[in-house]
């Protein structure tokens, strides 16, 4: 007799499960959580790179190069079991969550906050200098504005990337989408059933993230077609 290879009632019950559904809205959770962390602590470790203080630039290329190229999964493991030995201070699972992703998601940002604002041809920054702008009010008026519609799209991949990263916390018993899935399999036994439902909930968050996206790339880049056509005026 052949043994069922897929439970298709069994697929079916848990796609809707309230159980994993939360864990989706945790997944969801971390990757704002760590985007806006990110986005921070990249666009300070941006700033470093540019500097033109030699140790800052070192500082920032060496924590670029150091999270860029080391395993995030490792980079969890070591937060979660060497901090309590230093500062002996034993981070939640949450909090150790969070933290490896915005460490490790700032490496990734700052390096395309940086690309974007190198982007920006010189002669707008000395246009800005030129009617008087502090470097702050160049950066925040002139620079960042434009940057921004060169950013965008990378920043949308990094979006959409980190929100299947956020599986890897899992190994930390951080209780999001996988973790939980891992649970469900782990009493229900419905191992390919339940993998398929995961799948097909990182799959719809994806997709609707790209729609937004796509609706952003859109706004930035018809408001700079609009400026393009006012300047030719």
């Amino acid at each position: 007799m052949n043994k069922q290879v897929f439970d298709l009632q069994g697929f079916q019950e848990y796609l809707f499960n309230e159980f994993l559904f939360f864990g989706a809205l945790n997944t969801v959770g971390l990757t704002v959580a760590a985007l806006i962390g990110g986005l921070v602590l990249g666009t300070l470790l941006a700033m470093m790179r540019m500097s033109p203080i030699r140790p800052l630039s070192w500082l920032a290329q060496f924590y670029i190069w150091l999270f860029r190229g080391t395993p995030l999964l490792v980079q969890l493991l070591i937060i979660f079991t060497a901090v309590p030995l230093v500062i002996d201070v034993r981070l939640s699972v949450l909090e150790t969550a969070l933290l490896g992703l915005i460490l490790n998601e700032a490496a990734y940002l700052a390096e395309i906050i940086r690309s974007g604002i190198l982007a920006v041809p010189k002669g707008q920054t000395n246009a800005g200098k030129a009617l008087g702008l502090t470097p702050s009010q160049v950066m925040r008026y002139i620079v960042m504005p434009q940057a921004a519609r060169i950013i965008i799209p990378p920043l949308g991949n990094s979006v959409n990337g980190l929100l299947k990263t956020t599986s890897i916390t899992s190994v930390i018993s951080m209780e999001e989408l996988l973790r939980r899935t891992q649970i469900l399999i782990q009493e229900k036994f419905l191992v390919l059933e339940l993998f398929a439902v995961a799948a097909l909930y990182y799959l719809i968050l994806t997709t609707l993230w790209d729609l937004v996206q796509r609706r952003i790339e859109a706004r930035f880049g018809k408001a700079y077609s609009d400026v393009q056509l006012a300047e030719s005026y």
